[in-house]
């Protein structure tokens, strides 16, 4: 993920080395990892490695998790992440609906809430909606209705500084009813906030949403930044989405993720990082143009694979959409020769089986014709819960674990 896996013994990269192990450690999960095990995959030494453990133990990050046995000597004691020692808010902004999801450390999404939105109200409006939503998945009152719009934003409880313990609540299990809120506002590191693109990721500025031109230049971050006082990161909801998957991929590889919802995009993972391209406009997939004289686009063009694709959504032709997403999916696999092409998104995960088929065909049969051999492998999210929102939230915990998938 954009990080070397070794560590350094220099106290100028203390940071660097923690994080190193609490990424370890998050990936060892309950059965955990012992320090030498440790030292080994970090290359520390061991007395850097203690110093560090000693350090998470004490912020309330890691704790021991019983003893392992040795082949020789006393058994080794094991550590483990505290996963509730810290929460991160995940924020999908799509063109009719919000998704807000509270995740732990470990990535496990512990409240979850959806509501309808308007993306074309005016942007205040929006945020003001978006801010309440968080404050009631943060500290609103169990067993709120998921669909029902909250229209008034919530308030805020102080915050502090650095992880605390949870306040006590009910777990849920992020359905449709809803779940109750189970993290004090102290352990919140941040809100991860994913919308439509393009945007600029720096600054959390967006630029010109297809159909939404009254979003250019609005500085989205800071807005919600001032209405929640809790530190914002704004990216594209297909680069949130590659981000979580790269974050829980079985094997390391390079992929695209194509998402089909309301509109087309694709989140690209090349290298070992999210590839957002020198302007941060890289993955703009459903506006490439595959017909000369087609029909308009919202972009302003003619003949752009999404235009395509939601016209056959429209008409309820799903072969004819997914051989459509399928030639845009081609036509990236020969471009960039990738691993893996993975789909998502409400219209994909509608009838996942039809668009692995359909994709699938022109994929294999372009490779076929090209003669490259056999073609990427292709899976979908489907099942997989809410990939953009819980990618969003990585959006604020990657960089506590090293994980900071670009640098751009």
């Amino acid at each position: 993920m954009n990080r070397s896996n070794a560590g350094a013994n220099l106290p100028t990269l203390r940071s660097h080395n923690a994080a190193l192990v609490l990424d370890l450690l998050r990936v060892a999960g309950e059965r955990g990892i012992s320090r030498l095990e440790l030292a080994e995959r970090t290359g520390l030494t061991p007395q850097a490695v203690s110093k560090i453990t000693a350090r998470l133990r004490a912020e309330g990050l890691a704790t021991e998790a019983g003893h392992r046995a040795s082949t020789g000597g006393k058994p080794r004691t094991v550590l483990r992440l505290v996963p509730d020692a810290g929460h991160a808010v995940g924020l999908h902004l799509d063109r009719d609906e919000l998704t807000v999801v509270l995740v732990d450390l470990a990535g496990t999404v512990v409240a979850s809430r959806r509501t309808p939105l308007d993306f074309g109200a005016p942007a205040g409006e929006v945020v003001a909606v978006a801010a309440g939503e968080v404050g009631a998945v943060l500290g609103g009152p169990a067993g709120v209705d998921a669909e029902a719009e909250s229209p008034q934003p919530h308030p805020f409880p102080e915050q502090g500084a650095g992880p605390s313990a949870p306040a006590a609540s009910t777990p849920g299990d992020g359905g449709a009813g809803g779940t109750a809120p189970v993290a004090g506002a102290r352990t919140v590191l941040g809100i991860g906030v994913a919308v439509p693109g393009p945007l600029d990721h720096r600054g959390g500025v967006l630029h010109r949403v297809t159909g939404f031109p009254q979003w250019d230049g609005y500085p989205l971050q800071d807005a919600l930044a001032a209405r929640t006082g809790l530190p914002v990161v704004v990216d594209k909801d297909t680069n949130a989405a590659a981000l979580g998957l790269a974050l829980r991929a079985d094997g390391p590889g390079d992929f695209a993720y194509l998402h089909l919802g309301t509109g087309l995009g694709a989140g690209l993972f090349l290298g070992g990082a999210l590839h957002r391209g020198a302007r941060t406009g890289a993955g703009e997939f459903g506006h490439q143009t595959v017909a000369l004289d087609g029909p308009p686009c919202g972009c302003g063009g003619r003949g752009c694979i999404e235009a395509l694709c939601l016209a056959a959504v429209a008409e309820g032709d799903v072969a004819e959409a997914a051989r459509v997403l399928g030639t845009g999916a081609a036509n990236l696999v020969g471009l960039l020769d990738i691993d893996r092409v993975v789909l998502g998104g409400r219209t994909v995960g509608a009838d996942p089986d039809a668009y692995v088929r359909g994709v699938r065909a022109v994929i294999e049969e372009r490779a076929r014709r090209d003669g490259t051999g056999a073609a990427v492998p292709l899976v979908t999210t489907a099942g997989a819960g809410r990939p953009v929102a819980e990618g969003a939230a990585q959006l604020v915990l990657a960089p506590l674990f090293g994980r900071v998938g670009s640098g751009a």
